[in-house]
């Protein structure tokens, strides 16, 4: 019996302190509220759904070193960051890399824009080559410092990196600059709750 009972003293513990990666659903997609990256840990500063007229698009979670609410803090935050897409309908991946490139020309000064069209047409050719993003298929765009902007499709690397952090920043002005992909999704990435 004391055997029985220095046993149950020794299995509790470990089933009570047994942890798994904490998760939140947004729109059927689990993802985790933290997760380690390019020798960081980064933590999930918002997450929410795109929509385009009543159809729901992809899922959306951005990743920082930390807490960020406003877009001027996602840009100069330090270490790597991620925003991390999966689909929740098929779509033609060549008019995703169209939609991306108008993006990021919205949010952004006409000059400033211009020296980033090779890196643009070189991100539109990796959209056009995979021609469709299925649902449950994911897109990653990373920024990994001294590398570079990481684009990763269905869970490979494509290409060599984009260098410049302007690319990376104006990517993320798709979702999060004064013309927002989604002002909605704008608001869930910042972590601002519904409705503020």
């Amino acid at each position: 019996m004391r055997a029985f009972l220095v046993l149950g003293a020794l299995t509790t513990p470990l089933a009570t302190t047994a942890t798994t990666a904490a998760t939140v659903d947004v729109g059927g997609v689990k993802l985790e509220e933290r997760l380690t990256a390019h020798g960081s840990t980064l933590r999930l500063n918002g997450a929410g759904i795109r929509h385009k007229a009543v159809f729901k698009v992809y899922t959306a979670g951005l990743y920082l070193t930390e807490k960020a609410a406003t877009t001027e803090e996602v840009l100069t935050t330090k270490g790597p960051k991620r925003l991390a897409i999966t689909m929740l309908r098929d779509i033609d991946s060549g008019e995703m890399g169209k939609l991306f490139a108008r993006g990021m020309e919205d949010n952004m000064e006409r000059g400033s824009f211009s020296k980033l069209i090779p890196g643009v047409m070189r991100m539109s050719q990796v959209f056009t080559d995979h021609k469709m993003l299925r649902t449950g298929e994911t897109l990653v765009i990373d920024w990994v410092p001294d590398t570079g902007t990481v684009l990763t499709v269905k869970g490979k690397v494509e290409g060599e990196p984009f260098k410049e952090p302007e690319f990376f920043n104006a990517l993320m002005r798709i979702w999060l600059g004064p013309k927002p992909a989604d002002g909605q999704l704008k608001d869930a990435l910042l972590g601002k709750p519904k409705g503020s």
